[in-house]
């Protein structure tokens, strides 16, 4: 008898489907402590979970028969996936549950921002009559300015074309041929913030995206424009915008996310012309019934036939040749990784070859597991093993998988090029021992490379002193450096530096790397 455990509130129809299982027992217990958890976890093979569960490495070490972690919804950013995949232990989302939800309570809040919907709410609560304070804007033949169009931002434009509005949209990692079969027009940042009457966010949080929208941002946009935000909080600075609203700069504010959930940015939420939900994006009852239901069916799949899906750290393979692959999988995923965040613009084409032993089994999931690692850094969460091939397809990139016989340097091999509009980058990964993922060439540079941690790839002039001045650099800003490859073209011609750093490299630092002698370009990646 397998036992599940569903730690936060899930529908009802979800919690059906675990009982009526054959072989499966559930207990519901919710609002448990981290301690509570930790104390009774040791007795489950899975847990089902929404966002109050913080699945931590402590609690994780106390799951002795812990095989799948479900997540009813998307995000797993509460759940600790690396420690999780130390264990192997399975980790489950519901991607596309809660999309349309989203969506839509976007297009919501854009309505009730321009027509102050819920101002005027409040003030006939009060018993007055302040028809000529609440004056509105028509959205017909506006443009929107949708910053990310993944799932829920192509639903957005879609919405809004709709209503008559005129989409453009901002997104590096898409091309502009598959923006347009949508029927948006790609254009820069700049151009958006300039051109649009609304702009709506929809991108991930990542280290690119943190504050993205901040006062440099809001120097740009339109006198009047309107700002939403349903995606993650911290992508808007919050003080940035409180003075553009104040200032008049921007005309309203609409606010499902926040840098701090619950908020405490009183200032913010209190302005006249914000407006503003407890990130309420996801939560309609079809959204939290679909997302339930997926989930426990995931869940019971997974417990009683061994099938995977929607799975952020493994893809869906037997366990025989599993064994045999992971190291491949893994090495696959962080070339993807990798060069996701080192080439310039949206990608068009991947080529993946391989070489040597690998060929003796099936690569398609290892292929799977590299465009996982080139997406994720685009998409954030949205990406696992099971929709990555489509997410390429609909993004418009051309994935090239072929095999070579030819003798090659090392027993096995993956060689990866990545082609965007502006350049073509390239890699070759492979295994030493039996899993020490080494990336051994990257473009004309052969090096030996260990892809983990907080890294900065260097591309600089041969030239006497580079080095000493990086360290120099990094020292006086107590960045410690914990390894170093160094590769060159030939002597004075170009050089290649990759460090791996103990911590994050703040911009300020990237800033003054990027201007020492002789260095040309300075890119910080994470692993």
């Amino acid at each position: 008898m397998k036992k599940v455990l569903v730690s936060d509130t899930l529908a009802a129809e979800g919690i059906e489907i675990l009982k009526n299982a054959p072989g499966i027992e559930v207990d519901v217990m919710t609002n448990l402590t981290p301690d509570e958890l930790k104390g009774i976890i040791k007795d489950y093979d899975g847990l089902a979970i929404r966002s109050a569960t913080k699945v931590t490495k402590e609690i994780i070490d106390h799951a002795e028969k812990l095989t799948v972690i479900g997540r009813a919804g998307i995000g797993l950013d509460n759940v600790d996936i690396a420690a999780a995949s130390k264990r192997g232990i399975v980790c489950m989302n519901t991607p596309g549950g809660n999309t349309i939800t989203t969506g839509e309570h976007t297009i919501a809040m854009m309505f009730s921002i321009a027509r102050k919907v819920p101002q005027a709410t409040a003030s006939m609560k009060e018993g007055k009559w302040e028809k000529n304070k609440f004056m509105g804007a028509e959205l017909y033949n506006k443009t929107l300015g949708i910053i990310g169009i993944g799932r829920v931002g192509t639903i957005v434009a879609d919405r809004a074309m709709g209503l008559k509005m005129n989409v453009i949209a901002y997104d590096p990692f898409i091309s502009p041929e598959a923006a347009s079969k949508l029927g948006i027009t790609l254009v820069t940042l700049d151009e958006l913030l300039q051109k649009s009457d609304f702009i709506s966010v929809h991108t991930p949080m990542t280290k690119e995206t943190r504050g993205m929208i901040n006062a440099k941002a809001f120097d740009k946009m339109k006198k009047g424009v309107f700002l939403i935000n349903c995606a993650r909080g911290g992508i808007i600075n919050e003080k940035d915008l409180c003075d553009a609203l104040v200032s008049g700069k921007v005309a309203g504010a609409a606010l499902d996310v926040f840098e701090e959930e619950p908020t405490k940015n009183k200032e913010l939420i209190s302005l006249g012309n914000v407006i503003c939900t407890p990130h309420l994006g996801a939560s309609t009852d079809e959204a939290q019934i679909n997302v339930a239901i997926a989930i426990a069916e995931q869940i019971v799949n997974f417990l009683t036939r061994g099938e995977i899906k929607n799975a952020v750290n493994f893809p869906s393979v037997s366990a025989e040749l599993l064994t045999v692959i992971q190291p491949y999988l893994h090495l696959a995923e962080k070339m993807g990784t990798f060069e996701a965040q080192l080439v310039k613009g949206g990608i068009k084409e991947v080529t993946v070859e391989y070489s040597g032993d690998i060929l003796n089994y099936n690569v398609a999931p290892i292929t799977i597991s590299l465009l996982k690692g080139l997406l994720t850094p685009i998409l954030n969460e949205n990406v696992n093993y099971i929709n990555a091939p489509l997410i390429a397809k609909e993004r418009g990139i051309r994935v090239v998988e072929s095999r070579s016989s030819e003798a090659k340097d090392y027993t096995s091999m993956i060689s990866l090029t990545v082609k965007t509009a502006q350049e073509a980058g390239y890699a070759v990964g492979t295994i030493f021992g039996r899993q020490d993922l080494r990336i051994v060439r990257v473009n004309k540079f052969t090096v030996e490379v260990i892809p983990e941690g907080h890294m900065l790839v260097v591309s600089n002039y041969d030239k006497p002193g580079v080095i000493g001045n990086l360290g120099t650099t990094l020292g006086n800003n107590n960045v410690n450096i914990a390894r170093l490859h160094l590769s060159r073209e030939q002597i004075d011609g170009e050089a290649l530096v990759v460090l791996t750093t103990d911590t994050m490299v703040h911009e300020d630092v990237l800033d003054k790397l990027r201007n020492l002698p002789n260095i040309i370009s300075v890119t910080q990646l994470e692993m």
